[in-house]
C-alpha cells in the first residue's frame, strides 16, 4: 500500500504563493504517475497537474504558467508551487499516486485565497 500525506496548505491573500508537498510511503516502488487534484466547494474534483517518474509534467490549461509541479524520486515527494493565487483557487488539494493497478489518495490540504 501507498500512503500519501499532504502539507503546506493555508490561508493566503490574492496574488500570493503557496508550496504544497506530498510525501509518499509504503510501496513506493509501484508508483508511476503522481499528481495534484483539487475540489472547490460545490464543484467537481478537477485535475491540477500530473508528473511521471521521468518528470514529464501535464497541467490543466487554465493553470499552466501559474502552477508548477515537481517530483523527487529519491525522497518520494511531489510538490506543487502555486503563484499568483486567486480566490477561485480556493479548494481542497489532494495528492494522487498511481500504481500498476491501484491509485492512492492523500487526505487533502485546504487552500484558501482571501483578503
Amino acid at each position: 500500500q501507498v500512503r500519501l500525506v499532504e502539507s503546506g496548505g493555508g490561508l493566503v491573500q490574492p496574488g500570493g504563493s503557496l508550496r504544497l508537498s506530498c510525501a509518499a510511503s509504503g510501496s513506493t516502488f509501484s508508483i508511476t504517475v503522481m499528481g495534484w487534484y483539487r475540489q472547490a466547494p460545490g464543484k467537481q474534483r478537477e485535475l491540477v497537474a500530473t508528473i511521471t517518474r521521468d518528470k514529464t509534467s501535464n497541467y490543466a490549461d487554465a493553470l499552466k504558467g501559474r502552477f508548477t509541479i515537481s517530483r523527487d524520486n529519491g525522497k518520494n515527494t511531489v510538490d506543487l508551487q502555486m503563484n499568483s493565487l486567486e480566490p477561485e483557487d480556493t479548494a481542497v488539494y489532494s495528492c494522487n499516486a498511481k500504481g500498476y493497478s491501484r491509485a492512492s489518495w492523500g487526505q487533502g490540504t485546504q487552500v484558501t485565497v482571501s483578503s
